[in-house]
């Protein structure tokens, strides 16, 4: 199979299409006719990555966040793109598609928490959009409900603001979602789980009476790369590696 199958495959799940105007997914780098010898499937392409699919001898890298996300006026020996052409990778990457689509990233959020009745937060076209809205089994303190996140996303640590309800009603959105309290709030949720949450958000979270969790960019996103991995396998059938990069890991460190 061609790395074009690759995308198709992609594309049949979570349609490039749904992507918000802001993004730049699909095929970034390389030959969309080159055939596939193995693909390594990790959050970000780093220099880690990159090291690692030229060792494990695959030519195909297949991230959730886009290699190239703002316009290049240049592609210069110390950037990562440069790198990828010289080793021959190519990179598909599947961003605000991947995160709008049922079954992709804020499906698998919701389901990680066992949300019933997860439906989208904020609807970006008819049967779609992005976030999840859904309800616990069972109300639960914000105390309690922090520690819950953390165990089930699997987490060193999570940061969050204590709303003073009991928690029945959740929202979540992978990666920087801060932006969307307010719908979270209009949906008559007691609790918000996203990442990269900013300082006046969390206060702005205390003034409505929800529990604001940050649990991280990389914790809320990563969980999404079984079910990519999935997709690639499904494309290049029987034969051809597929593996998620073991370089695929927080490059913070909570202490």
């Amino acid at each position: 199979m061609n790395v074009k199958d690759v995308y198709n495959a992609i594309d049949a799940a979570a349609p490039f299409s749904l992507a918000m105007d802001f993004d730049n997914p699909g095929l970034l780098v390389g030959d969309p006719d080159e055939q596939v010898k193995g693909a390594l499937v990790a959050l970000d392409v780093t220099d880690n990555v990159i090291d690692e699919a030229v060792s494990r001898g695959a030519n195909l890298i297949v991230t959730h966040h886009p290699v190239i996300f703002h316009p290049m006026k240049r592609v210069t020996a110390d950037t990562l793109v440069w790198r990828l052409v010289r080793a021959g990778l190519s990179v598909v990457s599947a961003h605000t598609n991947l995160d709008i689509a049922r079954g992709g990233v804020n499906d698998i959020l919701a389901a990680r928490l066992e949300l019933a009745g997860a439906a989208p937060l904020e609807e970006t076209c008819p049967g779609e959009g992005i976030g999840r809205v859904g309800t616990l089994a069972r109300g639960m303190t914000p105390p309690e409900f922090a520690y819950y996140v953390k165990r089930m996303l699997d987490l060193q640590a999570v940061r969050y603001c204590d709303g003073g309800r009991a928690i029945e009603r959740v929202a979540v959105c992978g990666g920087s979602g801060g932006n969307m309290l307010e719908a979270a709030a209009a949906a008559g949720c007691q609790a918000y789980v996203t990442g990269d949450v900013k300082h006046d958000v969390m206060l702005d979270a205390v003034h409505r009476g929800i529990t604001l969790l940050d649990a991280g960019h990389f914790g809320t996103e990563t969980i999404v790369l079984d079910y990519l991995a999935g997709l690639v396998r499904a494309a290049v059938g029987e034969g051809v590696p597929v593996v998620i990069a073991r370089t695929n890991v927080d490059v913070t460190t909570t202490i």
